[in-house]
């Protein structure tokens, strides 16, 4: 009797098809029997591409006569490690009674590539088989893939970019490694007085370390200036609050040298000196005090502010990151951990939208979580308001913006499952559902108001924003905020603070540098409503507020993955990010790896309390290295550009052929650029200059 194969990327993924189908199996050496279908699985890579060694014994000797290393033909062999899987998984996938082959490798490249490697290496040749493509572990989503599965050769464009990615992650590390090493990396060894070490090279982790290095170069070269702002204190219904001066048109001070920016001067005594001027204009027309402003401009309007998209991996990876100061690497293994006990879709995806076949069928994942403790409330009240059957016409439905997998959205099932999980991993899924419930609510709704008060010529700005409405704000508010501040009200700045942590909000230098919209009370609200032009309002004071520009930020894993993702651009504008879509650096998969691997070689350091990355001096010295010979490898749009490239190929856009050619090429040029050149005095200014920041404390 024929039997169908089902072969997963790992034992858990296997088990829980085995489940779906209901197989009542005898549980074998590394696979699972029933009467009519066979459940195994590999253990991730079971295969992997050999060394330069295994083509010829001359390349085992690192040795510029050997480079470049561009073989016609890619050799592969299976990891020793794992051998004894590969070799059941091969018996099973030639079984003679095996007639249809369901690859259940994870929905993305890598498990096609997985896949792909173990049916050559197998030799796997006249059998059916059919892809099954999921977003989620649970049982009808299982069911559905296998129901729907394509046959593996729709899958061919995309199994071509993933071994086209390998062979450049390959070909790259290799000969540049290898040129960079023999070449400079005796000279980096010696200067540090460390043992050899060779210098380690790849096209995203290269350009991911210059991305640090530069803007850490950035913060030391940044001088800070300060500055001189002038501030009115304003009195209105027995409160008070603050006017900032501007020079606008009109100013004594407008377009002023003596200004750094249009509200600030760069010498004290200029602020002191408008200070006198105004007091002695204002006194001129009041001659007795106190000083009275007139009201010259009242704006008010209302604002509405819509909830975030989803959670693409990213943005979930930076938004940890910022609450709970965990790693992108530690990030990616709960949300695993949460899709593998069916509690959220297929984490490693860049879409933050739902697709709309998902749009039809959502309020199954809704009404699953009514029984969740921490938002089942939320969820039923999204029940009732049945926004829900709208959804996809929204913004957050958009199949064009999905290339295989839709947003991490709860799957509203294995809610018993949650107890066993850490502390922590249970708030990384309740952060998940509450921006997943955030959706179905309105908008937030803000009074703002923006005053301009006249006083002694010159114009003083206040500008206020009070939350109305809450709207989505409510279902943003995590349950272990709530407990760090239990007395918050229901209304106010707390949920704004929420759900700006929850977006993954930063301030900006901007910010810092200017008058920030004011918070105020209903009392005074109402009395700031009741402005109109030409109304006089009591100054009680003038004064200076003395402040200074601020360095570029360092990044931190969050930020850092998002700059991955919109190629070197730290974005934190959702609609902006959006924009530039497809054009970063790794992928969703491999970018908290590569960050990883970076920490381990001691290219960068990763504070574990706060998140933030900063280059070691090896990591600075090998940067430059690289920026005196291989340049390129540290610009982010060309690293993108491959990144494109290798999607181009996967949706058929150009061939494999073409795509190789430009590798072979670049590889070609760069490595006998290196092999021709040496740049040693250059690069030991280059060493000499970033040591101090090396040195111990006492020694700078």
């Amino acid at each position: 009797m024929p039997k169908a194969l089902y072969i997963a990327e790992k034992p858990s993924v296997a088990q829980e098809f085995a489940k779906a189908l209901k197989i009542n199996a005898r549980r074998q050496d590394g696979y699972l029997e029933s009467t009519d279908s066979v459940v195994t699985w590999c253990v991730g890579h079971l295969v992997t591409m050999s060394y330069p060694e295994k083509y010829d014994m001359k390349y085992k000797r690192w040795s510029f006569d050997t480079l470049p290393f561009l073989p016609k033909e890619f050799l592969y062999e299976v990891i020793p490690d794992v051998r004894k899987q590969f070799e059941i998984v091969k018996g099973l996938l030639n079984r003679e009674d095996i007639a249809t082959i369901f690859v259940c490798t994870d929905s993305g490249r890598e498990g096609e590539y997985i896949y792909r490697l173990v049916a050559q290496m197998a030799g796997v040749r006249d059998k059916d088989q059919r892809r099954v493509w999921i977003d989620s572990q649970t049982e009808e989503e299982i069911l559905r893939g296998i129901r729907e599965a394509k046959s593996l050769s729709a899958y061919d464009h995309l199994a071509s970019s993933a071994y086209l990615r390998a062979k450049e992650d390959y070909l790259m590390g290799i000969n540049f490694s290898r040129a960079l090493s023999l070449r400079y990396a005796n000279h980096v060894c010696s200067y540090l007085k460390k043992d050899y070490q060779a210098i380690s090279v790849g096209r995203v982790m290269t350009c991911v370390l210059g991305m640090v290095v530069r803007r850490e170069r950035e913060i030391r070269s940044f001088v800070k200036t300060p500055f001189y702002r002038v501030m009115a204190e304003f009195l209105l219904a027995g409160e008070s609050f603050e006017g900032e001066w501007r020079a606008v048109e009109g100013s004594r001070y407008f377009a002023s040298p003596l200004l750094y920016k249009e509200n600030g001067f760069k010498k004290e005594e200029d602020a002191l000196r408008l200070i006198e001027e105004i007091r002695a204009a204002a006194q001129a027309k009041e001659a007795n005090p106190p000083l009275m402003g007139t009201v010259v401009k009242a704006e008010r309007k209302k604002e509405t502010k819509n909830p975030p998209l989803l959670f693409n991996l990213a943005e979930l990876q930076n938004v940890c990151s910022r609450l709970f100061k965990i790693s992108p690497d530690e990030t990616l293994r709960i949300v695993q951990e949460l899709y593998e006990k069916k509690l959220v879709t297929y984490p490693r995806t860049d879409a933050r939208v739902l697709s709309s076949a998902v749009a039809k069928e959502i309020s199954g994942n809704i009404s699953g979580l009514k029984n969740y403790s921490a938002a089942g409330e939320e969820a039923s009240q999204v029940l009732m308001m049945d926004s829900w059957k709208n959804i996809a016409r929204t913004r957050y439905t958009n199949d064009k913006q999905i290339t295989d997998h839709y947003a991490i959205i709860p799957t509203g099932q294995g809610l018993n499952a949650l107890a066993s999980l850490s502390a922590l991993s249970q708030k990384v899924y309740e952060v998940i559902v509450r921006r997943f419930l955030c959706i179905f609510y309105p908008p937030a709704i803000y009074q703002k108001l923006n005053l301009v008060v006249e006083l002694g010529g010159e114009c003083f700005f206040a500008s206020f924003k009070v939350l109305l409405e809450e709207g989505y704000l409510k279902a943003a508010t995590s349950s272990f905020a709530r407990k760090k501040n239990p007395d918050a009200g229901p209304i106010g700045k707390e949920q704004e603070k929420e759900s700006a942590s929850l977006e993954g909000k930063a301030r900006t230098e901007d910010q810092e540098e200017s008058m920030e919209e004011q918070s105020c009370d209903r009392n005074l609200l109402d009395a700031l409503s009741a402005l109109k032009k030409g109304k006089r309002i009591e100054v009680n004071s003038l004064r200076i507020r003395e402040g200074e520009t601020s360095p570029p930020k360092r990044y931190n894993s969050g930020s850092m993955i998002l700059a991955m993702e919109n190629a070197g651009q730290l974005i934190e504008d959702e609609e902006l990010r959006s924009q530039i879509k497809g054009s970063g650096i790794g992928t969703s998969a491999t970018r908290a790896e590569i960050l990883k691997k970076l920490f381990h070689i001691s290219y960068l350091f990763l504070n574990k309390k706060t998140q933030i990355i900063t280059p070691t001096q090896l990591g600075e010295m090998v940067y430059d290295v690289v920026n005196a010979s291989i340049r390129q490898l540290l610009n982010p749009e060309l690293t993108a550009s491959w990144e494109k490239g290798l999607t181009y190929v996967s949706e058929g856009k150009i061939t494999e052929e073409e795509y190789m050619r430009k590798l072979e090429s670049f590889v070609a040029l760069r490595t006998n650029q290196v092999k021709q050149t040496g740049r040693l005095a250059e690069l030991k200014a280059s060493f000499d200059a970033c040591a101090p920041y090396y040195a111990p404390k006492g020694k700078r």
